[in-house]
């Protein structure tokens, strides 16, 4: 057994070896002809040189530093301080104030908070010239390296995305029948917009406006909903029915991520070495990390809801699994088969975890639904 293993190594060491010989082999033949020119062509290498090993560190840093990522998010949003209405009705007046205050929206408020997580305190992954250019001409998707991040980030837009949709078509109009409110439906075109924009493009080739300009713009919009929802001019038609068409979206997204987890889990078991498997996992687990604050969120919108249909234990228990699911957090995602004993089955296991939650969201809208 030790000689076998002793050969395996030996082996990936000389595969290792070759590879990154004939990675440095085009360096080495570009720094003997530099040493042949003169001043000019070494200063104007020099100067690429330098630009482009600081590109790669910035584009490092900002691909491994993970800024405002917190499991517990959802505790700076303490819903037990509020005055338990629900969004859009009026706020009993303190005394001393003669204006009329309405109760805000918290589904609103989350979706711009991990929007600003993501393109404000964070590079937004996608967009970056260097993510796009990719590893000599590779998808960095296609590869184990500087891409979960990014997976993390367009899980957690995938989120935002379908929730301000459903804020245009339900929860900011009476009875889906009103005007559709103009900051939300300007925030559902900002947050649609392509995930991968830089200032240049070639289809169609032009200057363009990158990703991060337009994700910003529909911050604004959902902070400018709430503000004019504090103010009584807006509506939140916070009904048990658009409850369960929310819960009922939210569960349809989820089970649409399963079934992608489970094809690629049992179709490709490469283990350690499946360079997709990590997209998958950090895309899977960005959506339960947003929706683990919006599903938070609906229980204050929605408050008189929960307290008429009895539903604060469920919910806890739905939201417990949420937040169960965020624990895994592996160094290295692998794609090993389920009855495998070397490589573990991440993906698997995140399924599992979503499933559980996906029953949790279809346990409350049955109870809803009674």
């Amino acid at each position: 057994m030790f000689d076998f293993f002793s050969r395996v190594l030996a082996a990936v060491r000389r595969v290792i070896g070759r590879f990154f010989a004939l990675l440095v082999r085009p360096f080495a033949a570009s720094g003997r002809w530099v040493r042949r020119r003169g001043w000019i062509i070494r200063g104007i290498v020099v100067v690429f040189l330098l630009l482009f090993v600081g590109l790669y560190a910035y584009f490092f840093w900002q691909t491994q530093v993970w800024t405002g990522f917190d499991p517990d998010y959802v505790q700076a949003y303490d819903l037990r301080a509020e005055a338990q209405v629900s969004a859009g009705e009026q706020v009993p007046a303190r005394s001393g104030e003669g204006s009329r205050t309405c109760s805000s929206s918290v589904i609103a408020d989350v979706a711009a908070d991990l929007t600003d997580m993501n393109v404000n305190q964070n590079a937004w992954i996608s967009s970056m010239l260097l993510y796009k250019l990719g590893f000599f001409g590779l998808a960095w998707d296609d590869t184990p390296f500087f891409d979960n991040k990014a997976s993390f980030q367009r899980g957690v837009n995938q989120t935002v995305r379908r929730t301000a949709v459903e804020l245009v078509d339900a929860l900011g109009r009476v009875r889906g029948t009103s005007q559709i409110d103009r900051d939300l439906q300007k925030a559902r075109e900002s947050i649609q917009f392509s995930e991968d924009a830089w200032y240049f493009g070639l289809s169609p080739f032009g200057p363009k406006t990158p990703t991060p300009s337009f994700y910003r713009t529909a911050i604004d919009s959902l902070r400018a909903f709430n503000d004019r929802l504090e103010s009584c001019d807006a509506v939140f038609d916070a009904r048990a029915d658009n409850l369960i068409q929310f819960l009922d979206r939210i569960a349809s997204d989820l089970g649409s991520t399963s079934a992608i987890l489970r094809e690629r889990s049992e179709n490709y078991n490469g283990g350690w070495f499946d360079t997709r498997a990590d997209d998958r996992f950090w895309f899977a687990y960005g959506q339960l990390y947003g929706y683990y604050g919006l599903l938070h969120a609906a229980r204050g919108d929605f408050s008189d809801v929960v307290s008429q249909r009895s539903l604060e234990s469920l919910w806890d228990a739905t939201e417990s699994q949420f937040r169960a699911a965020l624990n895994i957090t592996p160094p290295i995602v692998s794609n090993g088969r389920e009855d495998g004993w070397i490589m573990p089955t991440h993906l698997a296991t995140m399924g599992f975890y979503i499933l559980r939650a996906r029953s949790n969201l279809v346990e409350l809208r049955q109870v809803l639904d009674r």
